[in-house]
């Protein structure tokens, strides 16, 4: 889990292998400055910059205006060394920015090599300084550690690297300021260039990956990341902006003078400021949010069943694969500041938690759907999930089992009967639910014990060894605190063993179990029937608002899809 670390504050780090990524906006240079114990740079040969870019241990990899990377072995960097500070600057010359001020806050990750991130820093509060230590890791007792710094120069670069002890700062400063900077960024694939004078176009498959379809979970994980840190930068700077408008309006008002015209002029020029702020954040987004847009044009029509929209074209004839894919797409994600442009949210596969559509009515739905409306679409959204989850596995590696002890979902779970997707008809009442959770139960005991003791030829013949989905409709309905306890064992235990589990409920419902309950829903991935702003992101911490993955109206996609589920079942005698 990545740790987002505020100013001073610190991490142990467990590998020496490290990638620190920078993500920030405008012409900005990115370096570091080796030091010894005594926080000396011992030299310039110690500073590494886009011009001198490799140090033993240390390499500024190439990279582009808004994306940063520096390359790090701690056990290989040069004897003595026991500090990197890392630093961004802006250039001399060129009429751009003369402070981080004018630009979004930047943003500093530290992680393992194409690998999880660890730590993370947005530098926030800068003004007029045009160069800034972001992060520092440093040697203490024997143990590597990275502290978040935001340590701003106005002197600039000159008198960053003077600070840290480097001889001849100034000629130095000027030696890496006359740094070229990159250009904007390069979404073409690497192996193709655009016709003469025609801007850069998307590639569907542009990222890294083994196989095709990993080269678009990877690209489209990249949009999702690209998003969140675009509008980061966007709130950041409208943030800091606000701040310093504000602070600038109380210096007015404190002033005596703020009563003549003098002070009018003051303000004028805070709000001047502001809005010129404010105005060059939007034009950084909407570039941002333009080059999105084109690559989700390329990407969408190229995503395979999996991953794709209902109303992709390759539902409409897709048979049924060979093997399981590596991720599932749930529905789509958005941001306030981005509402024409959808995220897929993909979850990898096999399930690792169970789903839990809520059936609830929070502030949100209550304004747009009466009760019964939302508990419909919840039970509709569901069997949605469930069609999708059979679609794209080989034919019988699902078998789907259903409680709806009260029977009110019958019409609902209609489609999955008559389709052959469900392995029996939906149990009703306390007796029929306790003996599907019994089986289940004896199932994941049965699996367990046998890989414990690697006597998997051990099962009994009449086990299934096929991957078991559990619907529970209307829950507690129909349940007691025995069953409830086994519900709540194979959401734990049952997905290591394919046992998984898909919940329609409404947590109120079950307030009656109490605080019990609780460890239950947290072990779930809480889907909503509508468009609702539930979900995280890992990076910056967004609340994005979900919408689910539906077929077009009508059902039409559903059933189509569902006759080729049955007959791809029937020809392999499922």
């Amino acid at each position: 889990m990545t740790a987002e670390l505020v100013r001073g504050e610190n991490r142990p780090l467990t590998r020496t292998r490290l990638e620190i990524r920078i993500t920030t906006d405008g012409s900005v240079i990115a370096g570091a400055v080796l030091g010894d114990d005594g926080s000396g740079a011992s030299g310039p040969a110690r500073v590494v910059h886009p011009g001198a870019p490799v140090l033993p241990g240390l390499e500024v990899v190439p990279g582009t205006a808004a994306g940063h990377r520096l390359a790090l072995d701690l056990s290989a960097l040069p004897e003595g060394t026991d500090r990197v500070q890392v630093f961004l600057a802006l250039p001399a010359a060129g009429g751009g920015p003369t402070g981080f001020g004018a630009l979004p806050a930047p943003f500093a990750a530290v992680g393992e090599p194409h690998g999880p991130e660890v730590a993370s820093y947005t530098v926030i509060g800068l003004d007029t300084e045009s160069a800034v230590v972001v992060l520092e890791l440093y040697r203490r007792g024997g143990v590597w550690k990275v502290r978040a710094v935001g340590q701003g120069y106005a002197g600039g670069l000159a008198e960053l690297l003077a600070d840290h002890g480097v001889p001849d700062a100034v000629e130095r400063a000027g030696a890496v300021a006359a740094t070229t900077v990159p250009g904007p960024v390069d979404y073409t694939h690497r192996g193709r260039s655009p016709a003469a004078g025609s801007p850069p176009a998307p590639v569907a498959g542009d990222a890294t990956g083994w196989s095709w379809e990993e080269r678009l979970y990877n690209q489209v994980r990249g949009m999702f990341e690209d998003l969140a840190r675009s509008v980061a930068a966007y709130r950041s700077a409208v943030d800091f902006a606000e701040s310093r408008r504000d602070q600038e309006l109380d210096r007015a008002l404190a002033d005596p003078r703020g009563r003549l015209d003098a002070g009018d002029g003051a303000r004028r020029a805070a709000r001047d400021r502001y809005v010129a702020l404010v105005e060059r954040a939007k034009a950084a987004l909407d570039r941002d949010l333009a080059q999105l847009r084109d690559e989700s044009a390329v990407v969408e029509p190229a995503l395979p069943a999996a991953f794709a929209r209902w109303d992709n074209a390759v539902w409409q004839s897709a048979p049924l694969p060979a093997e399981a894919p590596m991720a599932l797409r749930l529905g789509d994600l958005r941001l306030p500041e981005a509402d024409r442009l959808r995220v897929p949210m993909l979850v990898r596969l096999p399930l690792e938690r169970g789903l839990w559509v809520d059936s609830g009515r929070t502030s949100v739905v209550a304004a747009t759907v009466d009760e019964d409306t939302h508990r419909r679409l919840a039970l509709a959204s569901a069997v949605a999930h469930v069609v999708r989850i059979v679609a794209v596995h080989p034919p019988g590696e699902f078998a789907v089992h259903a409680i709806d002890a009260a029977g009110a979902g019958a019409n609902g779970l209609a489609p999955l009967l008559d389709g052959g997707v469900l392995a029996s008809p939906p149990a009703r009442g306390a007796a029929g639910a306790a003996e599907v959770l019994a089986r289940l139960t004896r199932r994941v005991d049965l699996v367990q014990m046998a890989l414990r003791s690697e006597a998997v030829d051990a099962l009994p013949s009449d086990l299934d060894t096929a991957r078991q989905l559990l619907i529970v409709h209307d829950f507690p309905h129909g349940f007691d605190d025995r069953a409830v306890t086994q519900l709540r064992y194979l959401a734990d235990e049952g997905p290591g063993v394919g046992v998984h589990l898909l919940m329609v409920a409404d947590r109120e419902d079950a307030a009656a179990f109490g605080r019990l309950l609780d460890p239950l829903w947290r072990s779930l991935l809480r889907l909503t029937p509508v468009p609702d702003d539930h979900l995280v992101d890992p990076w910056v911490g967004h609340a994005w608002t979900f919408e689910p993955s539906l077929p077009p109206s009508g059902g039409e996609v559903l059933h189509r899809v569902l006759a080729r589920v049955a007959a791809a079942r029937r020809d392999r005698g499922r």
